[in-house]
């Protein structure tokens, strides 16, 4: 253990996945000024802007556009971090889809496997391939999500993908002991990223924008840069006694049931 109490990242390198936007691009940014040499990467071409931000911004980045829940896509961005930066020490596998925001009973199996494809198998080719790289003190971050957690925050196929990325971290985690490589995960709540944008664009765009976010005691949504912060720390020393844990980022909103307050404020 070394730098404990320290989220510099300097030396580092970190590859994250999801990165043309939304979380992936902000945690992108913020571990790039925390010193990292990042490769992102993403299905979506907007995965080169995520790049050109962070050299802009003074950072070391390459940018790999592929399917992130491929074999032949992770072996793409493993080479790539390799050839790049010489090493991986910081794994982010946040790529994701919703398959539809509706709990949908009748969703097909075809439409149910692809998401269960992008958010669990795609973590898991990830892990598994960064994995021989990584040494002791390396950190891998899976994204989840409160939706995991119970009932009530996604539809079907997305929260049953979800639960299986915090049962993910946690037989992971059991599998690395002794290796001093950590795995954790973070469970956003209610976050504005282009996933989620058309619920608030219609909330807004119907006077509903007060709204947002009135399940959770924040009362408000919550921004990327926020999941960011939480997955910066997961991955530095500073959380070196963190492992085997999905930390809920979500404004309160997990820790109850929800439901609809009867009070005005």
């Amino acid at each position: 253990m070394s730098n404990p109490a320290t989220t510099d990242l300097t030396g580092k390198t970190a590859i994250i996945s999801g990165a043309a936007g939304g979380i992936g691009r902000a945690t992108a940014l913020l571990m790039a000024r925390r010193g990292a040499c990042v490769v992102v990467a993403d299905v979506k071409p907007e995965v080169q802007a995520t790049a050109e931000l962070i050299e802009a911004d003074g950072g070391r980045a390459m940018a790999v556009q592929t399917d992130c829940a491929t074999d032949a896509g992770v072996a793409r961005i493993v080479k790539t971090a390799l050839e790049a930066f010489g090493g991986i020490d910081i794994l982010f596998a946040n790529a994701g889809i919703t398959g539809g925001m509706v709990p949908r009973l009748d969703t097909a199996s075809d439409s149910f496997m692809e998401v269960l494809r992008i958010n669990l198998l795609g973590p898991w080719i990830a892990v598994r391939e960064c994995l021989p790289h990584m040494k002791a003190g390396g950190a891998i971050v899976l994204t989840a999500s409160v939706a995991g957690l119970r009932a009530g925050a996604g539809p079907i196929p997305y929260s049953a993908s979800k639960a299986g990325v915090i049962s993910l971290v946690q037989t992971t985690a059991m599998a690395l002991t002794g290796q001093g490589i950590r795995i954790n995960g973070v469970a956003p709540g209610l976050i504005e990223t282009p996933m989620t944008a058309p619920l608030f664009d219609d909330a807004r765009a119907t006077g509903r924008e007060g709204k947002i976010g009135q399940l959770n005691p924040t009362r408000r949504g919550g921004e990327a840069e926020e999941i960011a912060q939480t997955v910066a720390f997961l991955a530095s020393d500073a959380a070196s006694y963190v492992n085997g844990q999905v930390l809920a980022v979500d404004g309160g909103l997990s820790a109850q049931h929800p439901f609809t307050p009867k009070w005005s404020i």
